[in-house]
């Protein structure tokens, strides 16, 4: 499968890119002083949100598990542990009594969304209603869960390779992403740095 995202954040945040890197070339042509270095380290602070909040988050299914990638952190469910995925407000990925949550997987309709809310409320999955829906009928959010509910059957059903030792449990692991700590880190140290020493 290929990775599940959201269109419109990941178009905006090229968009915001391709501007972040017109403006720095106007400053670098035609700019000076001190204000010039504010002006260029605050363009690269919000370049570093746009790839983080924008460009980064998806939802990538592997061979070995699902990989729910957010703003700062990742997490890697594997498919023996993957047991539903559903929407309330967003996609979730239950691994028995963790529940994960996908930040650019989103349900847009409000009633959609409240619906949701309240039968999850107690804390277990929300049921599959779509089930005999057509898929060209359905919500890109609903879609991804259930390719991902089907993803997960698929590779249950497939026999294990051999291995040479006892296989011992797979569980979820969350992870901080570097690359999101360093873009966003790295910008606002230069322009604490600028603000401080210019």
């Amino acid at each position: 499968m290929r990775p599940l995202t959201a269109p419109m954040p990941r178009v905006l945040g090229w968009v915001w890119i391709g501007v972040v890197v017109l403006l720095m070339a106007d400053l670098v042509l035609n700019g000076s002083g001190r204000s010039s270095l504010i002006a260029g380290a605050v363009l690269l602070v919000t370049a570093g949100g746009a790839y983080t909040l924008w460009l980064r988050p998806r939802v990538v299914p592997t061979d070995e598990g699902v990989r729910l990638v957010n703003p700062l952190r990742d997490t890697f469910v594997p498919w023996s542990a993957f047991t539903w995925a559903d929407v309330t407000d967003v996609l979730r990925v239950h691994a028995g009594e963790a529940v994960f949550r996908s930040w650019p997987l989103r349900e847009t309709r409000r009633s959609r969304v409240r619906e949701n809310l309240l039968r999850a409320r107690d804390g277990g999955p929300v049921p599959d209603d779509d089930a005999g829906q057509d898929p060209r009928a359905m919500r890109p959010v609903d879609l991804a869960a259930r390719r991902l509910r089907q993803e997960a059957e698929r590779r249950k059903a497939a026999p294990a390779p051999a291995s040479g030792g006892g296989s011992a449990e797979a569980r979820p692991v969350t992870v901080w992403a570097p690359d999101a700590l360093a873009a966003l880190g790295i910008p606002l140290v230069l322009l604490l740095a600028v603000l401080v020493l210019g």
